[in-house]
């Protein structure tokens, strides 16, 4: 991590702007931003297929809300799920949880910093 700081500072100097390989996408990031989508919605009292047309699209929600599978309507109810706690405070506990590492090697490198 040091060391993509490093490089990171050096490309500012040297071309005087952030270089944008050094810089990745957050791979959570997608999924935050929907969690912010859908709070919006709720705070502005649209219900679960509302939600799903606006983040998804209408056309999918039409063919897949009442299908076999469930699965897009429980997507839209863990985003709803994650916007009230995030709401309630709890933002700290979704980021936490999105951000451990995994593997016995990275838990001991976490306990030694």
């Amino acid at each position: 991590m040091k060391v993509l700081a490093l490089r990171r500072f050096l490309a500012l100097c040297r071309y005087g702007r952030f270089a944008r390989s050094l810089f990745p996408p957050d791979p959570g990031m997608a999924r935050a931003i929907a969690v912010l989508r859908a709070h919006d919605a709720l705070v502005a009292g649209a219900s679960q297929r509302e939600i799903g047309c606006v983040l998804f699209g209408a056309a999918r929600v039409e063919r897949e809300w009442n299908g076999t599978s469930d699965s897009l309507r429980s997507r839209v109810r863990r985003l709803m799920r994650d916007a009230r706690r995030m709401a309630r405070g709890d933002y700290r506990l979704i980021l936490r949880k999105h951000r451990q590492p995994r593997g016995e090697d990275s838990r001991a490198a976490s306990r030694e910093a």
